[in-house]
This record gives C-alpha cells, sequence and structure tokens, in this order.
C-alpha cells in the first residue's frame, strides 16, 4: 500500500470535487446485495488482522509527532492503537457483517379505501460526512456502519491520525476492490484544513454530517453547519449517590466508571454525593483512586474530608469543574443536600449524555429516570456501557445527545431513511 506520500493541503475545488464524485458513486450502493455488503466487511475484518504490523507502525509514527507537540497522555491514549484495539475493530466489523440485512425492508404497509397500497420502506441516507480529532477507530467504524446501511462517506479525520489514517483507508479500498466496488464510494479528506472545512459543512451533496471529538469540535460544527447534523460525544458525565446505598458497590461503580477508561465520552465527570454518606463513601473511594492518580477536584466539604486523609492529588474545586469533560484522571466532587438538589445540579450541568444514580430507593430511581434529560441513565451501574456493542448493536459511530432522528448508542439503521411507497391500479383523488 503506499500511503507513505506527502501530506498535501487540500484545495477547495479538490474538496467540491471530491464531494461531487462521492455523492454519484453513492447511487451504485443502492444495487449492491445483501452478500456483496457482508463479503466487503468480512474481507475488510480479515485485512485488519493480517496488516497489524503496518497499522501499528503507522501509528506510531502519528504517537510520535504528537508527542513531539507535547500531547497529553490522554490525548495519546486516544490515538493509540496496539493489537488488541485493532482485533476490536476486526471483530466489530464481522460481526456487523453477518448481522441481518436491514435495507430495503418494508416497516410498514397498509391499504386504503381510495384504492391505495402505501409501503414505508428503509433506505440509505445517501452521503454521510464524519468530522472526527483524534481517534482512528472512527475510520474503521465509520466505514463499516456506513456500507452496511448503504451509505458513500466522506472521512474528515484530524491531522493528528494522518498516517494512521490512510493506511486503514487503504485497506478499505483494497476491500473495495477485491469485490469489484467503486472506491469512489469513500473519500479520505486528510488534506482539508480548518477554512476549508467550513465549505465541507455547507456543501448542500451531503445528507448527513456526523461530528466526533469534544465540546470544541461540535460548537465548530453547530456555529457554520448548513446541512442537517447529528451531534455525538461532547458530554459531562454525573453520578448521583443517595443516601440510601451500599457504600461498597457505590465505590467500586465510581471506580470503573472514572478509571477504566478515562478518554471516552462516557467516562465519568462528576459524583454527587449525599451528605449523609459523603464521609465514607470518599473515605473508602480515595484508597481506590489514588492509586489511578486521579486528580481530585473537591468543593469545600469534600475537600475537608480528603485534606484530612492526606490524599495526595486534590485540589479545590473551581466553577468551571463542573461543567468539564475532562477525559482524563480528573473528578469533580459535590456534596449535596438531597435528592432535590442532585437533579437540580444534573439538570443545569448535563449534556444529555449519561448520567447515573446509585441508590436503593425504587422512588427516586423512577423519578430519576423520569425527570433527567439524557440519552442513557443508569440505575446502579457504571457510565462506561454506554456503547454501541455493550447494547448489542455491534457498533456505533457515537451517542447522539440529541432528539430528532437518532438518540444514544447511534448505529447503522439510524443512518437510514424511509421513503414512503405508494401504488394503485389508476387511484384518482376526488
Amino acid at each position: 500500500m503506499n500511503v507513505l506520500k506527502k501530506f498535501l493541503p487540500m484545495t477547495l475545488q479538490e474538496l467540491k470535487q471530491n464531494i461531487t464524485d462521492a455523492k454519484k458513486a453513492s447511487f451504485s450502493l443502492l444495487v449492491l446485495t445483501a452478500k456483496e455488503r457482508q463479503n466487503v466487511l468480512l474481507r475488510l475484518s480479515e485485512l485488519l488482522i493480517k496488516n497489524t504490523q503496518e497499522i501499528i507502525a503507522a501509528n506510531r509514527e502519528d504517537i510520535r509527532l504528537s508527542k513531539q507537540e507535547g500531547k497529553e497522555a490522554s490525548f495519546i491514549e486516544r490515538l493509540s492503537l496496539n493489537e488488541e484495539k485493532i482485533h476490536a475493530m476486526a471483530d466489530s466489523a464481522r460481526l456487523i457483517a453477518n448481522e441481518p440485512d436491514f435495507l430495503f425492508e418494508t416497516l410498514e404497509k397498509r391499504t386504503r379505501p381510495s384504492g391505495l397500497s402505501i409501503k414505508k420502506v428503509r433506505f440509505p441516507l445517501g452521503l454521510i460526512a464524519i468530522i472526527y480529532e483524534s481517534r482512528p477507530n472512527v475510520t474503521i467504524d465509520s466505514f463499516v456502519l456506513s456500507f452496511k446501511s448503504g451509505n458513500a462517506l466522506l472521512l474528515k479525520g484530524g491531522k493528528e491520525i494522518q498516517s494512521t489514517n490512510r493506511t486503514l483507508v487503504a485497506l478499505i479500498y483494497e476491500a473495495l476492490q477485491a469485490e469489484r466496488i467503486d472506491t469512489g464510494i469513500v473519500k479520505n479528506l486528510d488534506g482539508v484544513d480548518r477554512k476549508i472545512s467550513i465549505e465541507l459543512m455547507r456543501n448542500s451533496l451531503i445528507d448527513c454530517l456526523i461530528p466526533r471529538g469534544g465540546k470544541n469540535l461540535i460548537d465548530f460544527v453547530k456555529k457554520y453547519a448548513r446541512v442537517p447534523v447529528i451531534i455525538t460525544g461532547a458530554s459531562v458525565v454525573h453520578t448521583y449517590v443517595d443516601s440510601d446505598v451500599e457504600i461498597d458497590k457505590a465505590v467500586r461503580i465510581i471506580q470503573n466508571a472514572k478509571t477504566r477508561r478515562v478518554s471516552i465520552c462516557n467516562a465519568l465527570d462528576v459524583i454527587l454525593l449525599h451528605q449523609d454518606i459523603y464521609r465514607d463513601v470518599l473515605q473508602k473511594l480515595s484508597q481506590d483512586l489514588v492509586e489511578k492518580k486521579v486528580e481530585i477536584r473537591a468543593d469545600k466539604r469534600s475537600y475537608s474530608v480528603l485534606e484530612k486523609s492526606h490524599y495526595p492529588y486534590l485540589k479545590k474545586a473551581g466553577a468551571k469543574d463542573f461543567d468539564t469533560e475532562f477525559l482524563d484522571y480528573i473528578l469533580a466532587v459535590k456534596i449535596v443536600n438531597d435528592f432535590v438538589e442532585a437533579l437540580e445540579h444534573i439538570s443545569k450541568h448535563s449534556l444529555g449524555h449519561s448520567e447515573a444514580i446509585i441508590t436503593r430507593s425504587k422512588k427516586h430511581a423512577e423519578q430519576f429516570f423520569r425527570d433527567i434529560d439524557a440519552a442513557c441513565l443508569y440505575l446502579n451501574t457504571s457510565t462506561q456501557f454506554s456503547d454501541g456493542g455493550e447494547f448489542g448493536m455491534g457498533g456505533e459511530i457515537g451517542i447522539s445527545t440529541q432528539k430528532l432522528h437518532a438518540r444514544g448508542p447511534f448505529a447503522a439503521t439510524e443512518l437510514t431513511t424511509y421513503k414512503y411507497l405508494v401504488e394503485s391500479k389508476g387511484a384518482i383523488r376526488k
């Protein structure tokens, strides 16, 4: 694979041509059979395994450049690939390939007294653009889900994963060519700079734009996009620990939600502790978090407890700490007087991604589920489960935090729309 050519900026004219070509190529996907789509994804899965070392070599180059630029460890973790992660990508591609085909299925069917036969049939969206930052797995996830659902794809990954991305896209092309399918259905736009990306977000040939990244990227897309957008990713994740809890269970859940993987959007950012149990929780939790060197940004009451226990990574919380997606070994702590105050805090600061309550109270659990407005709500469970694979969907492009079209794990079926197909024997309306 020749992926080591010099990275050159893409001109506006080249961008427009790429979009036009991808849109034209998207119609070729409408005639593919389910078997042809399956074969491509299975072949891609094999190619990922076969070329694992080549992918890792390209990824090392991206890591080297990011370290030169002084990127933080959590940033490096997000862009890093190893054999385990690549095999997970291959497993996901194979799993989705083998799932039942859903394109062109009839969702509803009815016959009207006027003589009309009406079918509601699932169709692809058409041309999807993904703008993302430092996660190279998004390249494969986006293609697999888009191709499964019959969509062409524009990939605008961050410059920090250029080498990895080109290697992965080359494998996608190889899988398509092996099945004699037009490679024009996928375009790698890694040469598009920030200014030209604004034109990408305004091109009317794009049927759906999905940003994958932090709040800054999402705000940028919201500001400039003129095409339909599905918002995913940005979050400030809370877990509220109620007064009626099993302390050991609460500590275990919080530790997992914070430290299993800190660089994902469903990692815990803020814990709210009821005033009746916060001392017991903090004393036990701090013993677990100190091993991971988690920095705790504590409000006045929690700071006092942790200072007395000599917690080494302790800071006083500022107002902005309760509105920050840390993506790092940092956790904000706030003590609340009661359940109502916890609900009010989450409602004020949540970005609608993943929120959790730990309680034995059925009444509080039901009210939490009813009143908190987020895509994924958890009872006595780690928020790290917000994931399409964990939800049995095979994979996802992201977690949608909006309400229209799709919400929660954004899997292949959400990359489709539908048409009403209407037939009659010459009916005319009176």
